[in-house]
């Protein structure tokens, strides 16, 4: 079963983290910021990991240090622990969980989510927070897709909620920018060979590699391609020659093109 992505996913542009400006009280993936971009009528995209405790939540880094006020990784602490925990930047709002999320999105505009992989090396996943995230959105009506970098977290979330769209999260993989993983891995995921194996019905992929021939052998075969992240006007006129749809973060685009 491939469930296609929703047309709401191209019409309007997303929200890279949902509309954040720590700066402004919003900090990245929170409540502030997810509200911000529902009164400005944009898409959303959100990150997630995992609690101690199975719960999936609303946060980009596997380290608590860069965003919250607290030290040490998000998969040490419990689901209830990282909602106290305050985001630096916020009005001392906690780390909201993905049940959260979807009560405040609540269908208005696309929610589109990426699972961090939870193992470092693209590994295969032990399905925690795949199944975590099959249970929040189990009955949700709104437009919503799910994606990851990890292709093995893309197949367990087509055997474990195969009526919800998914896709996978690409890249140029230069492994400069991928340390963590090995070169061979790097050029294997590079030509995005599990597309069809993982049911996946569209990509996000780097915005300054879009002109790559598998992309664009992809758009041409009618898959909806999808980007990361543009940050000024120029930037999201240069993708959209690539590319149907922008995630954007650091200026406030037109929601039509």
């Amino acid at each position: 079963m491939r469930p296609g992505l929703p047309a709401a996913f191209l019409s309007v542009p997303l929200a890279h983290r949902a509309l954040h400006d720590a700066a402004d009280g919003r900090p990245e993936n929170s409540r502030a910021a997810i509200r911000a971009a529902l009164a400005a009528g944009y898409g959303i995209e959100i990150d997630l990991q995992l609690s101690s405790d199975g719960c999936a939540m609303a946060f980009h880094d596997e380290s608590l240090d860069r965003l919250a006020e607290a030290t040490g990784p998000v998969r040490s602490r419990s689901c209830e622990e990282l909602r106290a925990i305050p985001l630096k930047g916020g009005d001392g709002e906690g780390i909201p969980d993905l049940g959260e999320v979807l009560e405040l999105v609540a269908g208005q505009v696309p929610l589109l989510i990426e699972l961090k992989d939870q193992h470092g090396r693209m590994g295969v996943t032990d399905g925690v927070l795949e199944q975590a995230v099959a249970k929040a959105l189990a009955g949700y009506g709104g437009p919503v897709a799910l994606m990851s970098f990890n292709p093995h977290s893309v197949a367990e979330l087509a055997r474990l909620a195969p009526e919800l769209p998914r896709g996978l999260t690409t890249s140029a993989y230069d492994p400069a920018d991928w340390p963590e993983l090995a070169r061979a891995v790097c050029d294997d995921l590079r030509a995005i060979p599990d597309f069809e194996r993982t049911g996946s019905s569209f990509i996000s992929h780097e915005a300054g590699d879009l002109a790559r021939p598998r992309v664009q052998a992809l758009r041409n075969q009618g898959v909806p391609v999808l980007c990361w992240t543009v940050t000024s006007p120029a930037e999201a006129a240069a993708a959209r020659a690539f590319a149907d749809n922008v995630t954007f973060e650091q200026y406030l685009p037109p929601l039509t093109s």
